[in-house]
C-alpha cells in the first residue's frame, strides 16, 4: 500500500503529502500552520527544501536561517535539522535516495 498522493498528518500542524517517488528521488509538498514545528532529526538523505508560501525558520546543525516564498534550502545527509513556521507556510521537500520510511508500500 502507497500513501503517495494522499495528505496526512505529520507533527501537530503540519500535513504532507508525498508527490513522487521514482528511482533514487522523491518529491514531497508540506504545509505549516502558523508556528507549527518540523521536529529536529536526521536522516542519511540530502534534502532540498523550496518555499512555496510563507517564512519558515529553519535550524541545521545548531544554525538558524529564515527562508520565504521562493527561496531554496539544502540539508546535507546526517545533518540535525528542524523548521518552525513564522507564518502560514508550504515547502517542496526534495530527497535523494527515497525516504524509504515515509513511504508505505
Amino acid at each position: 500500500m502507497s500513501n503517495i498522493g494522499v495528505w496526512e498528518a505529520a507533527e501537530p500542524g503540519v500535513t504532507r503529502c508525498i508527490l513522487k517517488a521514482e528511482v533514487g528521488l522523491m518529491m514531497m509538498e508540506v504545509h505549516f500552520e502558523p508556528g507549527a514545528i518540523g521536529y529536529q532529526h536526521s536522516h542519511v538523505h540530502e534534502q532540498m527544501s523550496y518555499c512555496l508560501k510563507g517564512k519558515i525558520e529553519f535550524t541545521i546543525d545548531g544554525e538558524v536561517t529564515i527562508i520565504t516564498q521562493g527561496q531554496t534550502i539544502y540539508i546535507p545527509s546526517e545533518a540535525k535539522h528542524g523548521v518552525t513556521a513564522l507564518e502560514e507556510s508550504a515547502l517542496l521537500d526534495v530527497f535523494t535516495p527515497i525516504r524509504e520510511d515515509l513511504v508505505k508500500r
